[in-house]
């Protein structure tokens, strides 16, 4: 991991800091998420404190703060999965997998994200896992869809 921090930071000059989005988004796309390492060579490289880059990073929604999943789960929260029950859906499926939006399950199996719309809005409420939506999910049928990804 370190060489390939250090192989994207050589593309970029240092101490220069209107690299640092596009230092975070070459780091994201390799290693698949900002590590603690990466933010500390970052951190270095552009002669930025730690809690500076995590500020900017938490602030976009496409930077991960933990390695990612076998499998991406997206919860859809918009307004028609919500009134549909998008948000009981979401604590059944924390209780489910043991881990909130943000996080990766211990056994890596999946990471889990709240997003505001996925353009499903007919087939309400749904999530996407990998590339494929499930719609008008229930709880029964979250469950029979878990255990369906190994």
């Amino acid at each position: 991991m370190a060489d390939t921090i250090q192989s994207i930071l050589k593309k970029f000059r240092q101490n220069n800091q209107s690299f640092l989005i596009p230092i975070l988004q070459s780091v994201q796309e390799k290693e698949g998420f900002i590590s603690k390492a990466a933010t500390e060579r970052i951190s270095e490289h552009l002669r930025l404190s730690k809690s500076h880059i995590y500020g900017v990073a938490s602030f976009y929604s496409q930077f991960k703060f933990n390695p990612p999943g076998r499998h991406s789960i997206k919860m859809c929260l918009g307004t028609a999965c919500h009134v549909q029950g998008g948000d009981f859906l979401l604590h059944a499926l924390e209780a489910e997998i043991g881990i909130i939006p943000g996080e990766t399950s211990e056994d890596g199996k999946f990471d889990l994200d709240r997003v505001a719309c996925l353009g499903c809005c007919a087939l309400a409420p749904v999530l996407m896992i990998d590339n494929t939506i499930h719609s008008r999910m229930s709880v029964i049928k979250l469950k029979e869809t878990l255990e369906t990804y190994d």
